[in-house]
């Protein structure tokens, strides 16, 4: 973003978005839902939970399609392939299953992580499986033949959210030491590190449209990144102020994050405006402080968001479809002091 866009008066003006509402809660899991993953055809979503097993949900009614047991700790991280029938999933048991989704077995194990495994990522052209965890790595595997192709070290600590893009062979990391690393693929090798945040970069969203370019979340803020370079763009124009798990972003514009206080915010993407702030309650059984928000997704559509956490269900948001830009008006300001950027 040029800096004449920046300065006081011609920051870019949000679009409208109508404001987001819960229309179901699912329960279903014995313990915090940690991971949500949506199936390209859209007609299920599964989630991976601290009570070890995998369920797979049905989008359009929330019932049950099937329960998956073969993890022995939490499961952090799912991805389900838009190329193959297959489902992967991670955990804190340090394990990486490959899940054949029409046998609704496992197929093949991936054997390499001294850790929790805490996120995962299946590359949208090639057959390569990315993984991150505890011991600061992110591995990346041949889905088929079961190798690891590289083990990309330069962390410092965990690394807990991972992507790739279909365009360049590049793949981007996020860690518990606070940077954000680009990886060139090809050759296993750091391109460069985002040192911008002061604290752990807990998840990392990329536009469905936009590709070059991805938004990265922790306590301190949300920043916007350019790519592949990974030139600072921009904060979003509030803070959160809680330590914030997990965000996306659908082909409107409208990115949502969530956070340990069980607040779930909703932005517009291009001016970083936040035009919704909802609070999710615990469900009866649960504490109060087992609010928080672990993982968040859009369907395919984008015009549905699943969120997930402490309180073991899983909710279901969509538009209001009743909402006008004079019962909901933007009050938007645009940022006085570019010191802030």
């Amino acid at each position: 973003m040029a800096l004449m866009e920046r300065t006081p008066g011609r920051w870019p003006r949000p679009v409208w978005h109508a404001p987001w509402k819960m229309y179901r809660v699912i329960s279903g899991h014995l313990g915090w839902v940690r991971s949500i993953a949506f199936d390209p055809s859209n007609k299920w979503f599964c989630t991976g939970s601290a009570d070890r097993t995998i369920k797979i949900w049905d989008v359009g009614t929330g019932t049950l399609q099937l329960s998956l047991t073969g993890h022995i700790e939490q499961v952090r991280g799912l991805a389900v392939s838009s190329r193959h029938t297959y489902m992967f999933s991670a955990g804190d048991d340090k394990l990486v299953k490959c899940w054949d989704l029409e046998q609704n077995k496992v197929v093949r194990s991936y054997h390499g992580h001294l850790s929790g495994v805490y996120c995962l990522a299946v590359h949208p052209t090639l057959d390569i499986l990315l993984t991150g965890g505890r011991d600061s790595v992110c591995r990346v595997w041949d889905i088929r033949s079961k190798v690891q192709v590289f083990a990309l070290s330069g962390h410092d600590d965990t690394v807990c959210s991972v992507f790739t893009r279909p365009t360049d062979p590049q793949v981007v990391t996020g860690s518990h030491d606070s940077t954000i690393k680009l990886w060139d693929l090809r050759y296993g090798t750091t391109m460069s590190t985002l040192a911008h945040h002061k604290k752990s970069v807990r998840a990392m969203a990329q536009h469905p449209k936009d590709i070059n370019s991805f938004a990265s979340v922790s306590a301190d803020n949300v920043k916007k990144f350019n790519l592949p370079n990974g030139e600072f763009l921009h904060n979003m124009l509030s803070q959160q102020k809680t330590i914030v798990n997990a965000m996306a972003v659908n082909r409107d514009g409208v990115m949502a994050t969530g956070g340990d206080s069980g607040s779930v915010w909703f932005w517009d993407w291009k001016s970083g405006h936040n035009f919704q702030q909802s609070q999710t309650i615990a469900q009866p059984g649960s504490l109060d402080g087992e609010a928080a928000v672990y993982a968040l997704s859009y369907d395919v559509t984008g015009t549905r968001l699943v969120t997930s956490g402490a309180d073991k269900t899983i909710k279901m948001w969509k538009k209001d479809q009743n909402a006008t830009p004079e019962t909901h008006p933007l009050n938007f300001k645009p940022p006085k002091d570019i010191r802030r950027f």
